[in-house]
This record gives C-alpha cells, structure tokens and sequence, in this order.
C-alpha cells in the first residue's frame, strides 16, 4: 500500500495536543506539508517546532467563523493548497445530565463540534478542493453511537460528525473523499480524569486489552488520506480496541 502524501497539503484543527497533533505529525513524516491549528499560538509554536518535515501554524478558534476563513486562506498562501483537511478540533464545557444542559454550553458544544466541521470544509472545498479534489477527515467518537450519561451533548454533535460525514460523501464525490474516525478511549488530555481514574479496569475488558494511543488514531488517518483509501468514502473507521464489541459498551 502507498501511503506516502508526498506533494500534498494538510490542515489540521485542533493540531496542537493530543490526537490532532499525532495526526499532524504522522501526516508530515509521510511527506505532506501541513498546517496545525488551534485556539493558543504558544502552543501551536512548540507543537510545530517537535514535527518534522514542512509545518506551520495559525492560531483560529474553529468555532469563529472569520478566523477559520483566514486560517484556510493562509494554509493556501503559504502551501499552495489544501489537498487534506482534518477536522480534529472538539470541545465539552459540560458533564451531566442531557435535561440539565444550558443553551451557552449547549451553543459552544454545537458550533465546535458540529458546525465547525462543516464549515471548514465549506472553506477548503471553496479554496481548493472544487477544482482540485481532496480528502476530508473528520473525527468522530464511538459516543456517537450510543447513550454515555455523562457527556450526552457531546456525543449528540459526535452522532452529528458520523451523519454529516455521509451527507457530505455524498455531495462531494468523486473528486472530494469524506470520511470519518470514531475512537474509544484515547489517553489524552481531554480524556485524562476518565482514563487515569478508571483505564486499568477499562482496558482490561477491551478485546485488545489496552486503551488508546493518540498515535493509534493518526495511523488511521494517514490511510484515509493516502491513495490506499482511494475507493473509500463516506464510512466511518472505528478504532476503539474493540470497545464497541466489548462487555463495557461504550462507558
């Protein structure tokens, strides 16, 4: 399989921690140059400075409009295109009950995680993928296929993600793929009180025994970007260790 990117650019939201960095810097280490994008530019700049290859950085929160607009008109200023867009930026200012939930944390949750990935791809469509096609990846969760009571909303705009990934697969064919990667738990920091309180217990009910690495999750997104995924569209790659066939379900 070729999954050498060489020649190609990548965008990356969310690029400066956790999953979206790994990604970031496996998509490099493959030959693409990529820009990393995320709310604080100090930690775009040390992010960018441990990847090799051809990175730079913008700092747009994916939720604003205007800066997401800038951030995809410099990735084509500086790179010359927009051949891959990861939209990896994701945010839960809530844990609780579903019923409970205001409408300003229940905004914030929507606007991130659900129409920023639309958006952003409205945006890169636009600038370069019409004429020129692409691969678009957007991430998911395996809370969107099921009920965790902790943090509904956001699996509510995950389920959203795996929805609008079809309808966009749909719309953009042939020349732009849309896919999506739904993890399990992945040990970052966003997950950190779940998986430093209960990871030993959750790993070992896994059929892989282990949780997540955010370099499992960028291995995956490295083959829906490359010629190797060339007849993949619209599907939605789980990678959980197994944890949706598992006796934990989705907790």
């Amino acid at each position: 399989m070729d999954l050498r990117l060489d020649g190609k650019v990548a965008l990356v939201t969310g690029g400066s921690r956790g999953i979206g960095r790994a990604i970031a810097t496996a998509l490099a280490a493959s030959g693409a140059a990529v820009m990393i994008s995320s709310r604080k530019a100090a930690a775009l700049e040390e992010a960018a400075a441990g990847m090799a290859g051809s990175v730079g950085w913008f700092a747009a929160n994916a939720g604003d409009a205007e800066a997401a607009a800038a951030c995809v008109a410099a990735t084509v200023a500086r790179f010359g295109a927009v051949d891959i867009l990861v939209n990896n930026a994701a945010t839960n200012p809530y844990a609780g009950p579903l019923i409970e939930i205001d409408q300003p944390r229940a905004d914030k949750i929507a606007q991130v995680n659900q129409w920023a990935v639309l958006h952003w791809t409205q945006l890169a469509y636009r600038a370069w993928m019409r004429d020129h096609g692409g691969s678009v990846i957007n991430l998911a969760s395996i809370g969107g296929f099921g009920v965790e009571p902790a943090i509904g909303y956001y699996n509510v705009t995950k389920a959203a993600v795996i929805h609008l990934t079809k309808h966009l697969a749909c719309e953009l064919g042939p020349g732009v793929r849309v896919n999506a990667i739904a993890p399990g738990l992945v040990k970052t920091d966003l997950a950190r009180v779940l998986w430093e309180s209960y990871g030993d217990t959750i790993a070992s009910k896994l059929p892989l025994r282990r949780l997540g690495e955010p370099e499992d999750v960028a291995a995956a997104a490295v083959f829906l970007a490359s010629e190797a995924a060339s007849w993949i569209t619209g599907t939605t790659l789980v990678v959980d260790g197994g944890a949706l066939v598992s006796p934990i379900g989705l907790t």
